[in-house]
Parts: C-alpha cells; sequence; structure tokens
C-alpha cells in the first residue's frame, strides 16, 4: 500500500496554524545527472569564487544557468569568457548577463534580461555577490563602509526585489542569499563585514516569513572560511583603506592592521565545492520542506548553535502570535 504524501511545511499555514515543523535534513550532495533539469538559476558574482563553481555545478546537473558578473564587457571579459567556454561541454545551459548589484538600472535591467531568457520568471536567484573587508572599524571610511553594504547587504536585497514579482505571479520560486558564518557571530576587526551579513540574515529571515504564505522559499546559506578570491580582492581593498587614513590614526591600530593582515593571508583548505554541493542539494530539495538555513563548512558546530539557540527565540516571539503560521512554515 502505498503512504499517503508527507504534507510540506508551507501545508502547515493552511492546515495548521500553529504547527512547529522540524527542519529537514540537506538533500544528499551527490545529485544524479539531470538532477536540476529545467530549472532557470541567477546567480551573482560569478566570475569567482562560489558564484563560478556554483554556476559550473549546477550547469553540470542540467540546470540552465544565468551566471551574472560587473564589467562584462559583451562577454569579453576573461573571466566570462572562460565560464563560458568550460560549460560548453556540459549538459546544461549557460548564459552570461551584465549584473553589478551596487547599480539599480543593471539589476533591473539584468533581471529582465535573465527572464527572457528564461522564458518567464526565474526558478533560483542565488544571491552570491559579496566583497570581504576587514580591520578596525574606526579605519573604515565612508567609501569602505558604502561598498560593504552597497554590495553585502543592499544589493542582496535589491537583486531579490527584482525577481520576486515573476515568482509570486507562479507561486513558486527559491532565494538563496549568500551569507556567512559571520553573520551569526561577531569578530573583532570583522565589524564592517559582520554588520552587513547580520543585516542581510535578519532582512532575509522576515522576508521567508513574509513569502511563505506566497509560494516563494528563502534559504540562507552560511559558508565558513574558503580559500576563493574574496580574499585576496579583499586584501587589497583593505590596504587601500588603510592608505585613506591619517597616519595618527594608522599608527594607533598598528596591532590590529597586522593582526588583520594575517588573517587575510591565513591558508584554508576547506573545499569551496562544499558551497555548490549545498546549494544543489537546497535546489534539489522539494519546495517547502527547505531550511530557513543552512551551515556549510567542515565545522560548522559554532553556527549550529547559534542558529538553534535563536531559532528557540523566535518560536518564543512569534510562534503564538498572528505570525504562528508563517513562523512553521519556515522553522529553523
Amino acid at each position: 500500500m502505498s503512504q499517503p504524501a508527507r504534507p510540506s511545511r508551507r501545508d502547515l499555514i493552511v492546515a495548521a496554524p500553529l504547527a512547529v515543523a522540524a527542519t529537514p535534513a540537506l538533500a544528499a550532495e551527490v545529485l544524479p545527472a539531470g538532477a536540476l533539469k529545467g530549472r532557470s538559476v541567477l546567480i551573482t558574482g560569478a566570475s569567482s569564487g562560489f558564484g563560478r563553481l556554483t554556476a559550473l555545478h549546477l550547469a553540470g546537473l542540467g540546470a540552465h544557468v544565468i551566471a551574472s558578473m560587473r564589467n562584462l564587457k559583451g562577454g569579453r571579459r576573461p573571466e566570462a569568457a572562460s565560464l563560458k567556454a568550460e560549460a560548453a561541454s556540459l549538459p546544461g545551459r549557460l548564459d552570461l548577463v551584465e549584473i553589478d548589484v551596487i547599480r539599480p538600472d543593471q539589476v533591473a535591467s539584468g533581471v529582465a534580461a535573465a527572464e527572457r531568457l528564461a522564458g518567464g520568471g526565474l526558478d533560483v536567484l542565488v544571491s552570491n555577490a559579496g566583497i570581504g573587508l576587514s580591520g578596525p572599524l574606526e579605519l573604515h571610511d565612508e567609501e569602505a563602509l558604502e561598498a560593504e553594504f552597497q554590495t553585502n547587504l543592499l544589493g542582496g536585497l535589491r537583486m531579490a526585489r527584482a525577481v520576486l514579482p515573476g515568482m509570486r505571479a507562479r507561486r513558486a520560486g527559491l532565494i538563496l542569499p549568500v551569507s556567512s558564518q559571520l553573520g551569526r557571530i561577531v569578530m573583532p576587526n570583522m565589524g564592517g563585514y559582520c554588520s552587513g551579513k547580520w543585516g542581510l540574515e535578519a532582512a532575509f529571515e522576515a522576508m521567508a516569513y513574509e513569502l511563505a504564505p506566497l509560494g516563494v522559499d528563502v534559504t540562507i546559506v552560511q559558508p565558513g572560511g574558503y580559500p576563493t578570491r574574496i580574499w585576496e580582492t579583499g586584501s587589497k581593498a583593505v590596504e587601500a583603506m588603510i592608505a585613506r587614513n591619517p597616519p595618527e590614526r594608522v599608527q594607533a591600530y598598528a596591532q590590529h592592521i597586522a593582526m588583520t593582515r594575517a588573517s587575510m593571508t591565513a591558508p584554508r583548505r576547506s573545499d569551496p565545492m562544499d558551497v555548490a554541493h549545498a546549494i544543489a542539494g537546497l535546489i534539489a530539495l522539494r519546495a517547502g520542506d527547505r531550511p530557513l538555513r543552512q551551515p556549510v563548512h567542515p565545522d560548522t558546530t559554532v553556527t549550529t548553535a547559534v542558529n538553534q539557540a535563536l531559532s528557540d527565540v523566535q518560536d518564543r516571539v512569534l510562534s503564538r502570535g498572528p505570525y504562528g503560521a508563517w513562523r512553521a512554515a519556515v522553522k529553523g
């Protein structure tokens, strides 16, 4: 005898307004060929790091990937040309669009182009574009703070707002903002970066509740430290920021700067493909069954503990009030 269909968390909104749903396990990392065939996925920050790896991995699983980056130069940017060439032999399809997430005009035009390529509303947004700046906060001048918050927080919100009308129209879709373990804990000399990622976590958790009755899932991806180009580009940005500060201020923070430089250049041996596998697994999960947050790293002990502690607080705040059903639908 066949088993009755298991209700998704989204079903709980209608069936049990105050029900509490368990956070599901992530789908297996190894997905069969063609597992994501027919899925349209827009990825920001696809020139390197997690974005590039994810674009190629999803195309390898049959997805239609629309990879975006800044300064596309008509597809002649070296990172764009090499990405397109590498994807040519994969079973999925990969297209390129230009999006600088700090430019609202490019966000609008890039998402519109992606939707034309996809033939309608997108299935998935991987909001991955980000920058890494570190150093004591007194050294973070207006230029540094503007770059951090425009890219790491406001850029993700711009992208979500741009793709949501198409997702809501179909009552289906998945938004995957790429946060960090530093979106849940605070480190000295990382205050600017932590602030943007904490803001991202708050904004997209609120959005997850708001979108639950509208058919759109949100899962916040929380990578730990991985060896990607964010550290190289971040180191250059840190040195430029230091150079813009007066000598007295730089000298006062000499020890902090030395610690910052050591942290930015420290070896990291974890495999960044972990993030690409996790994103593919989240896409493969059934709509309504995806967790609110997904830590990714060989050691997620601290991030998982913080997530659980704050989840318990959210339960106390929301579960018995008017948002109880929305909270139940995004348990985690």
